[in-house]
């Protein structure tokens, strides 16, 4: 794999409530929502769950994600192709906290913080709605 080893953990408040921050992170039409430009495999179930593997695009680099852990407060990605590495999301009631290591030519922590800002701008729309 080209790129470098890189490594980012963000947590942020979120003004919604723990189930909404769940839906928002492993229902699959709600996830393609605010994960955009990222672009998700067209055969993806309504809800991620464990053993599931998928493929997303962030322009034209391929990434697969496969699905180790999803429950109630966590979900654990192991990503290859454009990153070779994990993703894990933990939450509660009003916050999110994300952590991403891997190697890869993307900049991972700039994309994670533009995806925390996305989920945050999602959820308050869904809250106004």
């Amino acid at each position: 794999m080209l790129g470098t080893f890189q490594q980012s953990h963000l947590r942020i408040e979120l003004e919604a409530s723990e189930e909404k921050i769940r839906d928002s992170l492993i229902q699959t039409d709600q996830l393609s929502k605010w994960m955009w430009p990222q672009r998700f495999s067209s055969s993806l179930p309504q809800q991620l769950q464990e053993g599931l593997t998928y493929k997303s695009w962030f322009g034209l680099i391929e990434i697969e994600h496969q699905v180790q852990v999803a429950n109630d407060n966590c979900l654990r990605l192991l990503l290859s192709k454009g990153i070779d590495g994990y993703h894990e999301w933990y939450w509660g009631e009003g916050w999110v906290q994300s952590r991403l290591e891997g190697i890869s030519l993307l900049p991972l922590s700039v994309g994670q913080t533009f995806s925390l800002i996305r989920l945050r701008q999602f959820l308050a729309s869904e809250e106004t709605n």
